[in-house]
């Protein structure tokens, strides 16, 4: 006497064959439901992914206008005067949130053409000593020539700002010809780099800047600084300026003036607030269209076959093997749209980020979610028509024809 006869329970690949014969079998159908999940996803990737790259951008801009700078200087109109102590910018150096310091210091020498223009005639310039390190912490550049160096530094060589360029009238450091040559004091400096405009620093600008060593050697200069340039995490900004006059002067802090950090940081942190906030938005309602997309595409994929679910009850499937195959169907349809939309959100990303000139910024969250939130959002949708269904017997199934 034989058992009950029990239902062949299908492998895996056998469920994953099944849903693949589906789509195969109406390859107009799954493309255009495809297509839906994917401009869902590709909205998503989009709306998140451009916003980002142009808020990068925008932080960049605010970045160039010294949210993260500070400087210190010594109070003025003090008898004795007040002055920063040679070490303070080794001892600044040593703040942990501190990336980068640097100084300048007046030399108070008087910069001429030539040695026949009237000796006190200084053309509204300053002569400043320089640190080599000087450039990047004040976010300058070289527009002719070239900057001081460990070689330069220790003999009579000068860069000039913007304006003391024009000034001096050595716009121009053309190759192949001698550098030009300034008086200062009553030396000869040769002038081997010209800067670019400085707008965080006005008073490099106007001034002639020369070597730390040379100035002492040359221009009789202490090595006591007189502005320090201070870099440092912007998150620690407001801490490492209470602490940056005890630092430099721990037995007068008092006589140590530290700028107001930038007006600059308050709006870059205003706009990573409201970037922030637009993101969820934008993120919340792309998801929400998508996901009633992928809904009802995949409602209708199920509902639509019913025809075939009640064919295959009546030739002996069981429910589980009915709700296995179209599981497994939408499973790979919402990967396939899930994929092809976060590829399609990406490249659309990535060419407007190129085309405006914006670095590249594409959320992970965003990225991951694509192919992920497709996936759930797809079996989701799936899973109540394909056990409602189930559930049909095979004569109501195949009454809905």
């Amino acid at each position: 006497m034989t058992g009950p006869l029990r239902p062949i329970r299908l492998a895996p690949l056998d469920l994953l064959g099944l849903g693949l014969t589906g789509l195969r079998t109406r390859p107009a159908r799954a493309s255009l439901s495809a297509l839906g999940i994917a401009i869902g996803i590709a909205t998503m990737i989009v709306v998140t992914g451009i916003p980002a790259s142009s808020q990068a951008a925008l932080l960049r801009r605010l970045t160039a206008l010294g949210t993260n700078t500070l400087q210190a200087t010594a109070l003025p109109d003090q008898n004795p005067p007040a002055e920063l102590p040679e070490s303070a910018v080794g001892m600044v150096r040593r703040v942990g949130p501190v990336t980068a310091v640097s100084a300048v210091a007046n030399t108070h020498s008087f910069v001429r053409r030539n040695d026949r223009t009237d000796l006190h005639d200084g053309s509204g310039l300053t002569v400043l000593a320089g640190r080599l390190d000087l450039l990047p912490t004040i976010n300058a550049r070289i527009r002719a020539g070239r900057w001081l160096t460990e070689a330069t530094a220790r003999f009579p060589t000068a860069v000039l700002g913007s304006v003391a360029a024009t000034r001096l009238g050595i716009t121009e450091l053309p190759a192949g010809r001698p550098a030009p040559q300034v008086m200062i004091g009553d030396s000869r400096f040769t002038v081997i780099g010209v800067l670019a405009a400085t707008p965080l620093s006005p008073d490099i600008d106007r001034s002639v800047l020369v070597g730390w060593q040379a100035a002492r050697s040359a221009l009789r200069f202490d090595g006591r600084p007189t502005v320090l340039y201070v870099q440092c995490a912007e998150a620690q900004i407001e801490a490492v300026r209470g602490v940056l006059a005890e630092t430099i002067s721990p037995q007068r802090p008092g006589q140590v003036i530290v700028t107001r950090t930038s007006d600059a940081l308050a709006a870059k942190r205003a706009t990573e607030s409201s970037f922030s906030v637009l993101f969820f938005a934008l993120a919340g309602v792309a998801l929400l269209v998508g996901g009633i997309g992928v809904a009802n595409t995949m409602v209708v994929a199920v509902l639509e076959r019913r025809s075939e679910i009640g064919l295959r009850r009546a030739l002996g499937a069981t429910r589980g093997q009915i709700r296995g195959q179209f599981l497994s169907e939408s499973v790979v349809l919402a990967t396939v749209g899930g994929v092809a939309g976060t590829a399609l959100g990406l490249l659309v990303t990535v060419g407007y980020a190129t085309w405006q000139a914006w670095p590249l910024v594409v959320p992970a969250a965003a990225a991951v979610s694509g192919v992920g939130g497709a996936v759930v959002i797809g079996v989701l949708a799936g899973v109540y028509p394909c056990m409602r269904a189930a559930r049909l017997t095979p004569t109501q199934a195949l009454a809905t024809t």
